[in-house]
């Protein structure tokens, strides 16, 4: 995995955040538009590229991490580096990923004699578990260890899933997606935005939106509207010790959401543990202290980790 950047940093010392040999006003869309024809690169629209222009956004963002000096902070997305020079200026040690051969040139360019920057090339669906191994067990435990990203729309649901059932933790992730996404993160029981992809996001984390953006906030301009979500890890409980079948239960019930729980458990057992007992899995309901006759829409995250945990011991 090509890396840049030494994470050995010596406790104490003063951050060192490289002023760009070239300046660059991420702020305004023809400056970047020239900036790029004059390197000849661009954002690709296979790679969702897509660069927060709102100043006021940007610094809301890193702010809502909370973080201090020494932190470590990985990015999805870097980009150009207008929210990597903002976190080196705070002395957070920075883990970008970045798959764009241009913006990895330049990031290189801008921030590779930084001590606290390392940039992790390729895609970030394949290359984040190595780079979680080499934090160690301190950090999958959650150790001051944050996440930053304006997301790609066509991953950010994928990465983040990933993330979760891969046991990857952050002690807060700030991110930017496509509205609807950010609203199935943040949604409620009952709300039409409440899915499988919500309980996956809240058994982990508690979430809330932080701001809405318009596509005016980014070049190039998107055709939705995003929002920008906090997500904070919970610390109520342990999510690395959840049954491994939470998330293959809450997502075959999802697929029956308007069904009765009773017939869509039914349904599960069927096919993940090949048992078709009405009393077993009445009885799995009860120990889980679920009504028989409540639909997956309705029952909040809690319910689907008691059920999960009620159908291990019956395994």
């Amino acid at each position: 995995m090509p890396l840049s950047g030494n994470l050995n940093t010596a406790e104490g010392r003063p951050p060192v955040c490289k002023v760009p040999k070239f300046h660059l006003n991420y702020d305004s869309p023809l400056a970047l538009k020239a900036f790029m024809r004059e390197r000849d690169i661009g954002a690709r629209k296979k790679y969702g590229q897509n660069f927060l222009v709102n100043p006021a956004a940007r610094r809301k963002l890193i702010d809502a991490l909370g973080i201090s000096a020494g932190d470590e902070v990985w990015e999805v997305g870097p980009g150009l580096g207008a929210m990597t020079a903002g976190l080196l200026e705070k002395g957070a040690r920075v883990k970008a990923f970045e798959i764009d051969a241009g913006f990895i040139r330049i990031l290189r360019e801008f921030f590779g004699e930084d001590r606290n920057f390392t940039l992790i090339e390729g895609d970030a669906l394949k290359t984040w578990p190595e780079a979680d191994r080499q934090d160690g067990p301190d950090k999958r435990a959650v150790r001051g260890r944050y996440f930053l990203g304006n997301l790609p729309y066509n991953i950010a649901a994928e990465l983040l899933g990933n993330f979760i059932e891969g046991k990857c933790f952050f002690t807060r992730m700030a991110v930017t997606v496509q509205k609807e996404i950010g609203l199935r993160i943040c949604a409620r029981p009952s709300s039409p935005d409440y899915s499988s992809f919500t309980i996956l996001c809240s058994s982990v984390y508690n979430a809330r939106p932080l701001m809405p953006l318009k596509a005016a906030s980014f070049y190039p301009a998107p055709r939705v509207d995003s929002l920008a979500v906090l997500m904070d890890m919970r610390t109520d409980r342990d999510a690395s010790a959840y049954p491994e079948l939470l998330y293959p239960l809450v997502r075959c019930l999802f697929s029956f959401r308007r069904k009765t729980i009773r017939n869509s458990l039914q349904r599960f057992m069927a096919s993940y543990m090949g048992a078709e007992s009405a009393g077993i899995h009445l009885d799995i309901l009860e120990n889980a202290g679920l009504d028989k006759d409540e639909r997956p829409e309705n029952i909040d995250p809690d319910g689907f980790v008691r059920l999960a945990r009620a159908l291990a011991l019956v395994m």
